[in-house]
């Protein structure tokens, strides 16, 4: 496949979407921009602020629906990026890997190739229900043979991560921050996912 042959449609909250960003690229736009192909990908951001796994799973498919073409050639693409919502929501941690299963198990029925990228570390007082979440959600993917990229463990002591965060009003990463989400998505099997060669 080319580059050029792929629609990736990304669902998500405010971390989806870049907020905090000054570039306003986020990690999905630097993901891109830096995917190795003659062309990359097109890019159809789905994010809706604030939005836990609830929303997420009873919007989503009408949302993908609509960006879809009737073009044979075009082969559409599904990102899930998942933040800490969810907690300060107060949803359970069955509720949340019920949503997350919910959506990837349509997207199979349906023979869409999905990634889910977990949620990153925000304020130390979340720490521990953010570990158990992200466990949570990599299991549900894995179960199904969804590609899982894990932004909590490799980031929850990064001294570059917890200083930018450290400079947010919202505790939002801001630059530094997600280049290095971008950084662990490039790396964690994002050209194979693609059909590209891996990126060096």
């Amino acid at each position: 496949m080319s580059a050029s042959d792929v629609r990736i449609c990304a669902i998500g909250d405010e971390l989806t979407a870049g907020i905090g960003d000054p570039r306003a690229l986020g990690w999905i736009g630097r993901v891109v921009a830096r995917t190795r192909s003659p062309r990359p990908p097109q890019l159809f951001n789905l994010s809706v602020p604030y939005e836990t796994t609830s929303g997420l799973s009873a919007r989503w498919e009408d949302e993908f629906n609509r960006r879809v073409t009737s073009n044979a050639d075009v082969d559409h693409r599904l990102i899930i990026g998942l933040s800490h919502n969810d907690i300060t929501a107060e949803l359970s941690l069955a509720r949340s890997r019920l949503n997350l299963a919910n959506v990837l198990d349509v997207a199979s029925e349906r023979r869409i190739p999905t990634l889910v990228v977990g949620p990153p570390p925000t304020v130390p007082a979340l720490s521990n229900a953010l570990a158990e979440l992200s466990a949570a959600y990599a299991d549900v993917a894995q179960r199904r043979r969804v590609p899982y990229v894990d932004t909590f463990t490799p980031l929850v002591s990064h001294e570059q991560w917890n200083a930018d965060l450290g400079v947010s009003p919202g505790a939002y990463p801001g630059q530094a921050g997600y280049g290095l989400m971008a950084w662990l998505v490039l790396h964690t099997g994002w050209h194979t996912w693609l059909g590209l060669p891996e990126d060096e």
